[in-house]
């Protein structure tokens, strides 16, 4: 028997849409997907948490439900559970700002409709944001992600019998693998070198969420490039993807840019510069603009629902979970 617990989103809110921002790939085995249930194992002090996630409520008023299927069972792990959950699914922040400013712009008011009740996910970690920029540099996604999966399943030491979500490495679970072990895996010596370097920083602290949240764009940017294997793109993915900067959209991301320029209809390719100037009427919202090409090109691709579709929960699965 689980521990269960409850989440109420500030409206309007869709965790399908907010997971599938979040995991990128259908074959992400740290983020799982499956019977609109979200799925995550988190280490724990010196065991493991196993937490599932559903909606049984959709606007005006989102509830969530979820589950501590494994782990410690007692308040103190369910206030850590919903704090994590809180930052990574965007729970608390208000995005009636934004939905202003793309009232004012047919373009963006139908990409905000069509998507109404999608966060912007973060991380929940400084530390994972930077591995999965790491690991994602000058590749496809759909191999970024599959080298994270393999990084996770050779991490997992320790867990106990697994199920088809993997726990995300620590960074200290990183470092006791040896180098030979993680070439392996396909990464390039340089990322090798990257990625150790990164598990260094963070396990001496320099990577405390915290420390970073107050800082301004430009200082944090600066701060980021500094670190071993941190690049312009990769700095600005991590500046939206980890620390949840809605005014930073990555201008060297090649997908990002092309589904742009689809999405503004130009028959040019767009640079760097140009994409910051295209963006300037919606900002300070580039960063939800980026979120919401995704969600275009993952539709166009056939990886999710319709999403104007009925939230997909009846009671029968509802009580399926309990």
């Amino acid at each position: 028997m689980g521990y269960y617990f409850r989440l109420s989103p500030r409206p309007p809110f869709r965790l399908d849409l907010t997971v599938w921002a979040l995991r990128r790939q259908a074959h992400n085995r740290m983020d799982g997907w499956e019977s609109e249930t979200y799925r995550r194992v988190w280490r724990y002090g010196d065991g493991w948490l196993k937490v599932r996630l559903w909606q049984t409520q959709g606007d005006p008023d989102p509830f969530l439900e979820g589950e501590i299927y494994e782990g410690p069972q007692d308040e103190r792990t369910v206030s850590w559970v919903r704090a994590q959950l809180t930052w990574m699914l965007s729970l608390d922040r208000d995005l009636g700002p934004f939905y202003a400013v793309a009232a004012a712009d047919p373009r963006p008011a139908s990409l905000a409709a069509r998507y109404r009740g999608l966060r912007p996910p973060r991380f929940p970690s400084l530390f994972e944001g930077l591995v999965n920029a790491v690991a994602c540099q000058q590749l496809s996604l759909h191999l970024g992600i599959t080298l994270l999966n393999r990084l996770s399943e050779l991490c997992r030491e320790g867990v106990g019998e697994m199920d088809w979500v993997y726990p995300f490495p620590d960074p200290r679970s990183l470092l006791r693998q040896e180098v030979t072990a993680l070439r392996d895996l396909g990464f390039s010596r340089q990322k090798v070198t990257a990625l150790r370097a990164l598990a260094e920083e963070a396990a001496a602290g320099g990577l405390e969420r915290e420390d970073w949240q107050g800082l301004p764009n430009a200082a944090a940017l600066q701060r980021l490039l500094r670190l071993r294997g941190i690049g312009r793109w990769s700095a600005e993915y991590v500046l939206l993807r980890a620390l949840g900067r809605l005014d930073v959209f990555p201008g060297d991301d090649v997908g990002a840019r092309k589904a742009l320029a689809r999405w503004l209809e130009t028959n040019s390719s767009l640079d760097y510069a140009q994409v910051a100037h295209r963006l300037r009427p919606w900002q300070p919202y580039a960063g939800m603009v980026y979120f919401l090409l995704l969600m275009r090109r993952l539709e166009g691709e056939g990886r999710m629902w319709n999403p104007s579709d009925e939230l997909p929960m009846s009671q029968a699965d509802q009580a399926d979970r309990r």
